[in-house]
């Protein structure tokens, strides 16, 4: 029996690899779900780093670079050719190939409730070449294309385990990235585990990953600080002087891609039908009471930027000279007598229920309150408060979006009318036609100045009251190494290596 119970162990020491190592990553709210074309939410974008790979990817200065691609040309202004790597398996053994390719675009672009939809709805069809090129014919020129595939449009799917999974294929993703999936413990947890077969696998130096949901900003420090997280994906302004105090503490700070603003329900169920859904003037009276710096300055220690753009100014397509306003009570009073609405309006306010959420939106309300706003505060948990969003049931929505490197990223999907992420309800004719011709084009001056008109339309309507862009906080032990801040905000597990 000895014997036996010996021999057994020594066959599982040498199963097991000489070296483990666990890389634990702190979220500051738990994901939605690990589908990469229905998945809405910036935290599963973070753990899909490590489960996904994708076709392209983009670097710290923003450039496009390489992923399951090995390079692209466009044949023509509207006819995208990908060449492929050739020594990249899936996770259950199928190979990416030029099939792979054209199953995932086609299924981004028609699975019921794809969000991927309205980024990649340029295509027209997509070839197979041969097994490593795929040839990519767009309805028109596009200069936004190519970016979106540095996404969730560029990840790539296994044919056969994804017809097979079917509807449930989130609840045990397969993917190609450099880990695989072992479970979701919703609200706690995310686990993966090294895919020894990974083509980048010499880039790989942990053995296990664990994505730990903490929305506290308080508990998510505290657990860094106790050596319990060794990363943490957002840290909040106000604990950078702490983390910078802390020798065996450091951090990467960089400028993101997104925006924070008031999301406002203009046409989206009967929750809209109000003075300040129906009315600019309304829209624009609180946009007016509103002091974005002071905001910053209290909520975020004045390390994000006032902005009233929806793209921030690391953008090409940033518009210098559309600066935030100050404050103006008076005038705030006036747009309230102009559109004939009688002081206190009534609304409500959406948050997730993230400490410095609940705090912005503090500040907003007695902001609000000072030009004749009655706001009430509901606070929900990020993932209910989305899909209370998304059913319309709310009427100003404070949230933000992550950022993508191209313009159309952060406009089209939320502001062209009936787009997948239009949860405004939003409609402008005008609009549209200037969304569908940034998208269209390819030259990057004219780009721009199709945006700034959109930007100015936006002021107009204010589908959504831009804030602010914030800017990436990542705090870690001063033991990893490696760390990238790209200004996308994803943790890439690529190079991460830890010290002894």
């Amino acid at each position: 029996m000895h014997r036996i119970l010996l021999a057994a162990v020594c066959l599982l020491a040498t199963a097991m690899p000489a070296f483990s190592q666990t890389l634990r990553i702190s979220l500051r709210q738990d994901l939605d779900v690990l589908d990469p074309t229905l998945t809405t939410s910036y935290v599963a974008r973070i753990v899909l780093a490590g489960l996904c790979d994708k076709l392209f990817d983009i670097d710290e200065k923003l450039h496009i670079v390489p992923q399951l691609a090995t390079g692209y040309e466009w044949s023509d202004d509207r006819t995208l050719v990908i060449h492929l790597r050739s020594d990249v398996t899936f996770h259950d053994g199928e190979t990416i190939d030029a099939n792979a390719v054209k199953y995932s675009l086609e299924r981004h672009l028609t699975l019921h409730g794809s969000f991927r939809k309205s980024e990649i709805s340029s295509i027209d069809h997509v070839e197979v070449v041969d097994p490593a090129t795929v040839r990519v014919v767009l309805k028109n020129p596009s200069g936004a294309f190519l970016a979106q595939l540095t996404d969730r449009s560029g990840m790539i799917y296994p044919p056969k385990a994804t017809e097979a999974a079917g509807k449930d294929f989130a609840l045990h993703p397969v993917c190609s990235g450099p880990f695989t999936f072992v479970e979701h413990v919703a609200q706690d947890h995310v686990t993966l585990v090294r895919f020894p077969e990974y083509w980048d696998a010499k880039d790989i130096h942990f053995d296990k990953v664990v994505y730990q949901v903490l929305p506290d900003n308080s508990v998510r420090f505290a657990n860094l600080r106790a050596g319990t997280t060794d990363i943490t994906e957002y840290l909040a302004p106000t604990d950078v002087a702490a983390v910078n105090a802390d020798p065996r503490l450091k951090l990467a700070v960089s400028d993101a891609l997104g925006y924070f603003g008031l999301v406002n329900n203009l046409n989206l169920g009967p929750r809209s039908d109000t003075p300040y859904g129906k009315n600019a003037l309304v829209r624009a009276a609180l946009d007016a009471a509103i002091d974005r710096a002071a905001l910053v300055n209290v909520v975020f220690n004045g390390m994000f930027a006032p902005n009233v753009q929806p793209v921030a100014p690391n953008s090409p397509f940033y518009d210098e000279a559309l600066t935030p306003p100050s404050r103006d009570l008076a005038k705030a009073r006036a747009l309230l007598r102009q559109a004939g609405v009688t002081p206190p309006v009534t609304l409500e306010l959406l948050t997730p229920n993230q400490p410095d959420s609940l705090q912005a939106a503090e500040v907003i309300q007695s902001m609000a309150a000072e030009a004749g706003f009655d706001i009430r505060i509901v606070a929900r948990e990020m993932t209910a408060a989305g899909q209370i969003e998304q059913r319309g049931d709310y009427q100003i929505y404070l949230n933000g979006w992550s950022g993508r490197v191209d313009a159309d990223g952060n406009t089209f999907q939320f502001l062209h009318t009936g787009q997948g992420n239009n949860f405004t309800g939003y409609s402008n004719p005008a609009v549209d036609r200037l969304l569908e011709q940034g998208r269209a084009m390819t030259d990057i001056a004219q780009r721009r100045a199709v945006y700034q008109q959109v930007w100015e339309a936006l002021r107009r309507d204010l589908p959504v009251t831009f804030l602010y862009s914030p800017r990436n906080i990542v705090a870690m032990t001063a033991k990893l190494n490696g760390f990238r801040p790209v200004p996308d905000g994803m943790i890439r597990i690529q190079g991460l290596e830890m010290t002894k």
